[in-house]
């Protein structure tokens, strides 16, 4: 029997409809809506209404859309998450593959009869596992909790070993698979991981350096992946495998959050994961279920033994590391479900020249796709509510009100990098949180500036949008930069202003702050960042903090820590904290209660002297140097810190750079006389900080 509809303008408007009207209805019936778009290709498949046939256009999307979930998976890891509970996503990784492993094996080899090959490729299907609701855990925001971490390395570990066991098998059939033929299976692995460990970060950064339109990173990074992708079936391993890989290796140059790391959800989310979904379906009969006892019988044995020996596991992990019932259920859901691996395996499985399976284990291998994907979808659903009610505190994720985040724009050339940075810093728990501003002179003769500074607020516009972030942008005409600037903060009750550091005509450091910084400085006391980005954020490989002595007693020290956490989450890089005295602790104390997934290194300096010294020796061009001052008068000024722009231009001219000036309380004249007496202890002024503090609040 022939499908209905044969014509492909046709197929990709049912496809449309079923994408856009599965979500809409399960979503309605409070069903995860991948069950809907599996029972979906159900109906529309030839075992339902056939409509459609799972023609090439459903192998090619689908196949790219298990490799999109994959590499999602890897490119969404919180790496700081992936090194702090990796040794227990490890023990996850060995219970989740020889629980089911070993479950299935007896089952099959003692229970069915099965041969021992044949029993040790059905463990094997058992054992595996897709990450097909992992999608509900990214809206969720559940991507960097423990359970979610313990379940994606267990399941590189499950997918390897399965697959792994799988060659072997395959080999041993065919009367090879010699010593030489396992020697060299080996080194290719080891030698492909760290080629593309080493390579693809490198050219990545290199790439996206020298390439901002948004089409071509977005083609070079699906390029990536799928060379990756390529490479791991060349070895012997399966494509899937080289997509996580190939995620976990562009993780840090692929900001989370930023416009480049949306468009991949986006397009992925949008069309060839729910393909692939749609796909899975469309191979599943579930009249087997009513037309033969026999096979019946046989498929809820498989489904039984799958889903009791994903759910040991979960429990297993649970118990031993004493975690509540809601990771375990977690563990369980995203663990359940048998789709790309468990395909692979049974199609192998079944090949003539092979024949270790039969129609039998192949018509129950579908039907545990698709009600493990339910389980699983239902399970995992159930899991990020009840974690994301419980991981929500409502003081912390109101966030402490730090304002707009207004950042001004004079130059074309920065627009980008300035964007980037400002979406990273900004307060995402408030509402439109980000501003740019563009200010022209009044004497502009022929609106040029003003047209510029336009098209400038577009482009940043155009930036935030892909990263769906609500931007919104003023332009002003003054007589006064700075006072525009100022007036425009104190209008909008900006939290922090972001702008270019000064430079010459030649586009270098001026070695000084320019007027309109100068001016902002003395006028207003929040927090000022003059900025000079030589490259994306996203392609930095560390970021260096240098802390003043007693920065701690500021009343800006927690906000503009915060501001640089949310940079080292986003991009992944290793912050590196020059100090001095206790400051180290406090920041220290600071990350592991707040941020707890940022990498960091603290380093005690006898002096701020020193550590400028040492700084040109430690920051490369690729690195991102945030130099912490303070305004004239403050606890931790001291004269050095005003010549730190002539520090930059000498010494950092083409590294990327942050001046970093804190809040202060007040206005800077008032208290100048206060801290200024060189006589005062520790203690002092901590005293006197405290008082400003109450008086402040």
């Amino acid at each position: 029997m022939s499908p209905i509809i044969t014509n492909p303008t046709w197929i990709f408007l049912v496809m449309l409809l079923v994408l856009l009207l599965a979500p809409i209805i399960f979503r309605r019936l409070h069903v995860p809506h991948i069950i809907g778009l599996i029972l979906a290709g159900v109906l529309l498949g030839e075992h339902g209404l056939h409509l459609l046939a799972r023609d090439a256009s459903f192998e090619l999307f689908g196949q790219v859309g298990i490799f999109y979930i994959m590499f999602l998976a890897g490119l969404e890891m919180d790496m700081g998450s992936f090194r702090r509970h990796g040794n227990n996503g490890m023990l996850f990784g060995v219970l989740t593959f020889i629980v089911p492993f070993v479950l299935g094996f007896i089952v099959a080899r003692w229970a069915l009869q099965f041969s021992t090959q044949t029993s040790l490729l059905l463990s094997c299907i058992l054992a595996s596992h897709t990450l097909v609701s992992y999608p509900i855990v990214g809206r969720y925001g559940l991507g960097k909790h423990p359970s979610v971490v313990y379940s994606v390395i267990g399941t590189a570990i499950a997918s390897f070993s399965a697959l792994l066991i799988l060659a072997i098998v395959v080999q041993q059939e065919q009367g090879g698979g010699d010593l030489w033929y396992w020697g060299k299976f080996c080194v290719g692995i080891v030698m492909y991981m760290l080629a593309v460990a080493y390579s693809f970060p490198k050219i990545g950064r290199w790439f996206l350096r020298r390439n901002e339109d948004a089409v071509t990173q977005f083609v070079f990074v699906l390029l990536m992946l799928f060379i990756c992708s390529c490479l791991a079936d060349v070895v012997g391993l399966e494509g899937l495998l080289g997509a996580f890989l190939a995620g976990l290796v562009l993780n840090r140059i692929i900001p989370h959050g930023g416009p480049l790391m949306s468009r991949i959800e986006f397009v992925g989310n949008a069309l060839f994961v729910p393909w692939f979904l749609v796909g899975v379906g469309m191979i599943i009969d579930i009249g087997i279920l009513v037309r033969d006892v026999s096979t019946l019988i046989f498929c809820v044995v498989i489904l039984v033994v799958a889903t009791l020996g994903k759910f040991l596991a979960a429990w297993l992990q649970q118990v031993i590391l004493k975690l509540p019932v809601a990771d375990r259920t977690m563990m369980f859901g995203l663990t359940n479900s048998h789709a790309a691996g468990a395909l692979a395996i049974v199609m192998i499985g079944t090949r003539p020249d092979i024949h270790l399976m039969d129609e039998n284990v192949l018509n129950a291998t579908v039907i545990l796709i698709l009600f493990s994907c339910i389980i699983s979808s239902l399970a995992t659903g159930k899991a990020a509510h009840k974690l994301a009610l419980r991981t929500t505190e409502l003081e912390r994720n109101r966030g402490s009100y730090h304002g707009k985040c207004l950042t001004a724009y004079a130059y074309p050339q920065s627009v980008d990098a300035l964007t980037q940075l400002s979406i990273m810093i900004r307060n995402p728990r408030i509402p439109d949180s980000f501003m740019g501003l563009a200010i022209s002179m009044d004497d502009d003769p022929d609106d040029s500036v003003r047209a510029q500074g336009q098209r400038n607020l577009e482009q940043a516009r155009e930036i935030a949008a892909a990263a769906n972030v609500t931007m919104s942008t003023m332009s002003r005409i003054s007589s006064n930069v700075a006072s525009a600037i100022t007036h425009t903060m104190k209008e909008v009750d900006a939290g922090e202003v972001i702008l270019g550091l000064h430079e010459t005509e030649d586009g270098q450091p001026a070695g000084k702050l320019g007027f309109v910084t100068q001016s902002i400085l003395a006028t207003t006391h929040r927090e000022v960042l003059a900025v000079r980005m030589q490259m994306p954020p996203g392609t930095l490989r560390r970021i260096v903090v240098a802390v003043p002595p007693m920065a701690e007693y500021e009343v800006g020290f927690y906000k503009w820590l915060e501001h640089l956490c949310r940079i080292g989450e986003q991009t992944g890089q290793l912050m590196r904290f020059h100090t001095c005295g206790d400051t180290g602790h406090y920041i220290k104390e600071y990350l592991q209660e707040h941020h707890p997934s940022v990498r960091m290194e603290i380093l005690l300096e006898r002096g701020f002297g020193n550590l400028l010294t040492r700084l040109p020796s430690e920051v490369n061009p690729d690195h991102l140097l945030v130099l912490v001052t303070s305004r004239s008068g403050f606890i931790s000024h001291t004269p050095g810190l005003n010549t730190l722009p002539a520090y930059i231009a000498h010494h950092f001219a083409n590294t990327s750079v942050i001046l970093l000036y804190p809040d202060q309380y007040g206005d800077p004249q008032e208290h100048l006389s206060v801290f200024a007496p060189n006589g005062q202890s520790v203690t002092q002024r901590q005293m006197l900080f405290e008082k400003w503090l109450n008086k402040m609040q």
